[in-house]
């Protein structure tokens, strides 16, 4: 359980800051880079939550070096968390935003005596009993790169994104900033003008990116964690969004504990290298017994398949 105070402010107060302090947004992004802990609940995976970012970093919008992750939050809000010696979590930036990308304020005991009952998962857990679910600092961008990533590798989706970026996010402001942030990630609002032919994409992705962010703009889907079914539906009801974009979504930007992308093709082989149904329907069925808190499942597979995971039996 982390501490009832830290640096003299209560875990609720500290959500707060540094909005609380009454300054513009953009002043309230740079925070004047105070360097804060995190109140995090051990244990804490710290390592896995770099190494899943990196894998995922958009160029320009995002970067990890070594044990720091940082990111553009707007054209010039940057939002930086470092991992410490003492393994603590620290950020610069608003709290809300690291609290919401490293899930560091979730307990994840309840999770672990659950899946530990599972003989195929139980090694996993023993392995990584920190590991979280990465949140997402902005549910609209997380949901134009679920799109992204359909059908192609991380790497691809990548440089989808930055390309993306580049072309239609906003430049970052000042100049001689350090390191290699140079775009904030498109607005719903930029990504619905444009015409979809024009995109470095399959035409039919790009028409979905952009009816997905022309819903988000207009505010006909509204992605809230409050309603995760109903969220999921409405996900479902665009063009070119299937199950597993609508589940990857609820897993990281509605932060529900219980969404499963059963389609995931890498979830399916490393549950099928672990004597688990390597098909969807299969594996969706025997995920059953991980209810509530399966989204936490679907993190240790990709975890295992992420380390190397034994051939198939």
């Amino acid at each position: 359980m982390p501490p009832r105070r830290r640096r003299g402010r209560p875990p609720r107060r500290l959500r707060r800051w540094p909005r609380a302090q009454g300054a513009p947004a953009a002043a309230r992004g740079r925070a004047r880079r105070v360097s804060t802990a995190l109140p995090v609940r051990a244990p804490f995976d710290g390592d896995a939550l770099l190494a899943w970012l990196a894998a995922r970093a958009v160029p320009g919008v995002e970067e990890v070096d070594g044990c720091r992750y940082r990111r553009l939050l707007g054209p010039d809000v940057v939002l930086e968390l470092e991992l410490g010696r003492d393994r603590a979590v620290h950020h610069a930036g608003p709290v809300d935003a690291a609290l919401a990308l490293t899930a560091a304020d979730e307990d994840p005991a309840a999770a672990g005596a659950l899946l530990r009952a599972d003989p195929a998962l139980a090694p996993l857990l023993a392995a990584r009993p920190g590991l979280r679910v990465p949140g997402a600092v902005d549910a609209a961008e997380l949901a134009v790169r679920a799109v992204l990533g359909q059908q192609v590798s991380l790497a691809a989706a990548r440089t989808l994104a930055g390309r993306l970026a580049v072309a239609h996010g906003t430049p970052r402001a000042g100049s001689g900033s350090p390191g290699a942030l140079t775009h904030a990630f498109p607005t719903p609002s930029a990504l619905a003008a444009l015409d979809p032919a024009t995109l470095p994409m399959p035409r039919s992705r790009g028409r979905t990116v952009v009816a997905l962010a022309a819903a988000l703009a207009d505010g006909t889907l509204r992605l809230d964690p409050a309603r995760p079914d109903a969220t999921r539906a409405a996900l479902l009801a665009i063009p070119g969004v299937g199950p597993w974009t609508a589940d990857y979504v609820a897993l990281r930007a509605l932060r529900d504990r219980d969404a499963f992308p059963a389609t995931d093709l890498v979830l399916c082989r490393t549950a099928q290298a672990l004597g688990l149904p390597g098909d969807a329907r299969g594996l969706l069925a025997h995920a059953e017994r991980w209810r509530p808190y399966r989204a936490a499942a679907a993190q240790h597979l990709w975890a295992a398949a992420a380390a190397g995971t034994p051939a198939p039996r």
